[in-house]
């Protein structure tokens, strides 16, 4: 009888994660559309500092990191999640080649197309053609450090 109930508790949990995800997503969502930053052209012309300079962007991410900032002093004193989990902070980490490499190419990405994740999968979502191509070249590049990191792991691995 114990079991039927963890598992209600458990799967009841999971429920409202992804409930709680799927909300988040849609007011991400919302937000990138009200403020236009769904448009590639939007981000471009932010990026275009010696031409026709579009400084909304630089106000959305203020915004957000003012919001975020705080959100994250108020997780910080607490012991749990809302929904009673762990937090898994990040650890302080060295600036190393890996992550200097990864930004430039998410930058170059952002500077060429247009588009970050978010803003690409809002596209993407609309039906847009240029975004769907983006998403899928996205995941390509995902896809393909991710095997490239577990070789390299087992490559590490295997000479130990």
């Amino acid at each position: 009888m114990r079991t039927t109930t963890t598992s209600r508790t458990d799967s009841r949990t999971v429920l409202i994660a992804i409930l709680t995800a799927v909300v988040a997503g849609v007011l991400f969502g919302i937000g990138l559309g009200l403020s236009g930053m769904g448009r590639p052209t939007k981000v471009l012309a932010f990026l275009d500092v010696s031409g026709a300079w579009d400084p909304s962007l630089a106000f959305v991410m203020a915004g957000a990191i003012g919001v975020h900032s705080l959100a994250v002093v108020v997780a910080k004193r607490r012991e749990r999640t809302a929904l009673g989990g762990v937090f898994h902070w990040p650890k302080p980490a060295r600036v190393d080649k890996a992550l200097l490499v990864g930004a430039a190419v998410f930058g170059v990405g952002w500077g060429l197309g247009g588009f970050c994740p978010g803003p690409a999968l809002l596209g993407a979502a609309s039906g847009n053609a240029t975004s769907i191509v983006f998403v899928v070249a996205m995941l390509a590049g995902m896809i393909a450090r991710h095997v490239s990191a577990r070789r390299a792991a087992a490559a590490t691995a295997g000479t130990s």
